[in-house]
């Protein structure tokens, strides 16, 4: 069997309502259409994969378990829409605005390809094969920078991303017009 493709997505602003420094279950609120996206994805043969920043752990204003609250809360809900995420990376890390440990430069900080790597690894992933969508230029070179094929949506902070972005990576309104862009013939999908 050959390397598996996926989709990894940003997760605030992506996936849910923009919250800043996201750290309770009861803030968490799905961008209306995501969960049906989805599931057109997992139900098209894609690994989905969610890669945050959350250096609101290295700031100390959250942490790790309460991360862990807001994604099993998530996880949970998706269920309930027959829709799952396969696994979920995220980097706590900060160079200049953390404490302790996370207190570094490190290669998981989006934009720097490292979460999507180290699922490739864990999870044989085909990264030529394999999108990335968020909401920030961030995310956009992040997927390039992994080899992946980067969408940018205009939810959360991407319309103010919008005018920077290198030539060549398209834009969608939300995460269902960019599922759509992805399962489009043209583009290889499955619908």
């Amino acid at each position: 069997m050959g390397k598996r493709k996926a989709v990894f997505l940003d997760r605030d602003g992506t996936i849910n309502v923009e919250v800043q420094y996201l750290s309770r279950v009861d803030d968490f609120q799905f961008i209306p259409g995501v969960p049906w996206a989805l599931k057109r994805l997992k139900d098209a043969g894609y690994l989905l994969v969610v890669v945050t920043n959350q250096s609101g752990i290295g700031r100390g204003y959250y942490d790790e378990a309460a991360l862990q609250s807001i994604h099993d809360h998530m996880h949970a809900d998706l269920a309930t829409f027959g829709a799952a995420i396969d696994a979920c990376y995220f980097c706590p890390h900060h160079p200049e605005h953390a404490t302790g440990d996370y207190l570094k430069d490190c290669d998981c900080r989006k934009p720097l390809p490292g979460m999507l790597q180290q699922a490739a690894l864990e999870l044989d992933i085909d990264l030529a094969a394999s999108f990335m969508i968020g909401d920030k230029l961030a995310d956009v070179e992040a997927g390039i920078n992994a080899g992946c094929t980067p969408l940018l949506v205009l939810t959360g902070y991407g319309s103010d991303h919008a005018a920077s972005l290198p030539e060549g990576v398209e834009a969608y309104p939300d995460l269902q017009m960019a599922v759509d862009a992805i399962l489009a013939p043209n583009k290889g999908g499955e619908e």
